[in-house]
């Protein structure tokens, strides 16, 4: 018979109908406009922002804020909510006495956990008068999930995809074009600031602050103001909207009266890490769990890790407010791992905050770990997963083995944020370069 807990679900009447905003428990370090140095002010993210995304960035005040119907029912129909599932092959190939469960926003139609915030962002464009949306993308799930999002309330989108991850993933850009998205390879020739890139390195191949730059510049300079900038990570309304995530999770253990000693998800700019885990949180800072959280990051992009806890810009041109975060600098451009999604300088204030506070913790892998506990996961578990996800994956591997050697039982939740069936070409180059494909135990 299957285990009780080997999927536990819910219906669409428990999807939240409401986000967990933690700036009102723990604060949120000032924005600055560069110009001043003062802190930035609604006007000043007018241009770039659609009316009620600006004002969730900037709300230190409302704990909770209410989810629209409109956006609920638009969850309902792509697939919220998500399964909660255990991962018993694994635990048995581990031979760990940990156990091991995962939330599976990789069942989504765009395949990764970006719709939660993509949906709520068109939807307050499109009600607050915008007409055309712009947008960056490193690995395309963020272009996917906006693409889906924009035709479903009737907006415009372009995307501008960094170009190494364009590249190596052209079946994302099919997905965002099937949707309705306008795709270009960032650096483009459509912008100055693409221009200007070009003109000093034709083959250079992008980093997702170029791409935030040129998505940007496209909109502020629509005099019209029917053209806003929507963005999939690091802003702290992005991860507002995630929270679904992590309030769907908490139901879901409880149903099956689980209380977990780690909760692991990957980190690049923070948005699923913070929707993950930002309400379990909210119950540790209340002194009503002692769960420990892992963010587990590229060795490639260590923003966490190796960065500096200070202010810098969020692009690389320049153009965007000043952020308070773990920052590896705006002018830093990282390898072409396939965690195209993860290959962010910076990381969102909050986390950084979080950080900054030892509330979570960090730990990174390099691409070769994060493909051999994919593999690990896929011949257990049967799902390929996303390389992003993926860091995720090792974090709880390394934790369930841990357990192991010193022979206790302990419950270790991850978020599976994505599939990687479109990221097929990372795993076969690793397949043909490694002796030991798996975790071998």
């Amino acid at each position: 018979m299957f285990p009780k807990d080997g999927r536990t679900t819910l219906t669409v009447d428990d999807i939240p109908k409401k986000w967990y905003n933690i700036a009102a428990d723990i604060g949120s370090p000032e924005i600055l406009n560069p110009a001043t140095m003062k802190p930035v002010t609604a006007a000043d993210l007018a241009p770039v922002f659609c009316k009620t995304s600006v004002e969730q960035e900037l709300d230190t005040t409302h704990r909770f804020i209410d989810i629209p119907d409109q956006v609920r029912e638009a969850y309902a129909q792509f697939g919220r909510v998500t399964p909660l599932q255990r991962a018993y092959h694994l635990e048995q190939y581990l031979k760990t006495p940990a156990k091991i469960y995962f939330k599976r926003e990789d069942v989504s139609p765009t395949g990764s956990h970006k719709l939660n915030s993509s949906i709520a962002q068109a939807y307050y464009n499109k009600r607050d008068g915008t007409e055309h949306l712009t947008t960056e993308t490193g690995a395309g799930q963020w272009g996917s999930a906006l693409s889906l999002s924009c035709n479903y309330f009737d907006l415009d989108v372009i995307i501008f995809m960094v170009k190494v991850s364009f590249d190596q993933k052209p079946f994302r850009r099919s997905i965002m074009e099937t949707y309705g998205g306008t795709v270009y390879p960032s650096p483009s020739p459509i912008t100055e600031y693409g221009k200007s890139v070009l003109a000093t390195d034709p083959s250079y191949g992008g980093t997702l602050g170029t791409a935030i730059t040129e998505a940007v510049e496209m909109a502020v300079k629509d005099q019209t103001g029917k053209t806003k900038y929507s963005l999939g990570s690091v802003a702290n309304h992005v991860c507002l909207h995630q929270t679904v995530i992590g309030q769907e999770l908490i139901a879901q253990l409880e149903a099956i009266d689980v209380v977990p000693d780690h909760m692991i998800g990957c980190i690049g700019g923070g948005s699923n890490f913070a929707g993950f885990a930002f309400p379990m949180i909210e119950r540790k800072l209340k002194g009503k769990t002692n769960t420990n959280f892992l963010a587990v990051e590229p060795s490639e992009v260590p923003s966490l890790t190796k960065g500096e806890y200070r202010y810098d810009f969020g692009d690389s041109g320049e153009i965007t407010p000043l952020f308070k975060m773990y920052t590896l600098g705006h002018d830093f451009t990282p390898n072409a791992v396939h965690a195209g999604g993860l290959r962010y300088h910076g990381m969102n204030p909050l986390v950084s905050e979080l950080y900054d506070k030892k509330i979570i913790n960090a730990v990174s892998y390099n691409e070769d770990q994060i493909f051999q506990a994919a593999v690990t996961f896929a011949r257990t578990e049967g799902i390929i997963p996303a390389p992003e996800s993926s860091h995720a994956i090792r974090g709880a591997i390394e934790l369930a083995l841990e357990a192991k050697k010193k022979n206790e039982e302990q419950t270790i939740v991850f978020n599976l944020s994505g599939h990687g069936l479109l990221d097929m070409v990372g795993y076969s180059n690793y397949l043909k370069k490694s002796k030991h494909p798996v975790i071998e135990v």
